[in-house]
């Protein structure tokens, strides 16, 4: 009842005092080819159930179409004017309408699209449990994931191998410690990452290690070292291309 409270009462005040950002970058979204600004993804939250998640539009018309679930930072679905958006990370704003909703709240595991959900080992299924965020534990730590995938020739089997593993493991760690008080430091960090991305991740190690949490969680979250392939939570190996595609096609 709390946690529903918080996001209600912060999401609404965070739709009025952002306003002055959104609305301009809508209408600029607008101008450069005079369709809607806004992009309506499915997405599947509590239980697997999808909900339609609103997102500040930055690829161009139809780019979901490519069968691509991951978007490296040189994707030249990209506009001009995405990009911008992108690296202010003002297309996640807009995403304060579906927590007034109810649909996902402020602190949370990302919502995935079902492409992704398919392939959750039964460790990762437990992040269906909880309602879908803006933010969490994963999400400051790869806020970068475009800049991660930027030279991949293969996002989707990059995605998985690399950054799936570990942004799992951080959210399902998220989930078994959450708490208000928690939610609330990671909504500042989370603040702090745009002024200063090596702050948030400090601020986040300290965090992890005030919490316990296993050193390899904290060694990635203090991202010193190149990520290399790692097993999903509950799987005994990595992701290869066999289990992503299926007769070339996104499975």
């Amino acid at each position: 009842m709390v946690k529903r409270l918080l996001d209600l009462v912060f999401a609404s005040i965070g739709l009025v005092v952002l306003a002055p950002l959104m609305i301009p970058a809508m209408v600029l979204i607008w101008l450069q080819d005079f369709r809607s600004p806004l992009y309506v993804p499915t997405r599947a939250g509590v239980g697997g159930r999808p909900f339609k998640m609103v997102k500040l539009r930055t690829m161009v018309v139809g780019a979901d179409s490519a069968g691509v679930d991951s978007t490296a930072a040189a994707d030249p679905r990209i506009t001009p004017i995405g990009r911008f958006v992108r690296t202010c990370k003002l297309d996640e704003l807009s995403q304060l309408w579906n927590v007034v909703t109810g649909d996902m709240s402020l602190v949370g595991p990302r919502p995935n699209v079902a492409n992704e959900i398919a392939r959750y080992t039964e460790t990762e299924n437990r992040l269906l449990d909880a309602k879908p965020g803006i933010t969490d534990m994963s999400s400051i730590v790869f806020a970068d994931e475009g800049e991660i995938l930027r030279d991949s020739t293969d996002a989707n089997l990059d995605y998985n191998r690399l950054i799936r593993p570990w942004k799992s493991r951080l959210a399902l760690f998220n989930m078994e410690r959450r708490s208000d008080a928690l939610d609330l430091a990671l909504m500042a960090v989370t603040v702090l990452g745009v002024v200063s991305r090596h702050a948030a991740l400090g601020a986040l190690s300290f965090i992890l290690a005030r919490l316990d949490a296993p050193e390899e969680l904290r060694r990635i979250a203090r991202r010193d070292d190149t990520l290399i392939p790692a097993a999903p939570p509950g799987a005994d190996h990595p992701v290869t291309a066999e289990d992503i595609y299926q007769d070339g096609a996104v499975a």
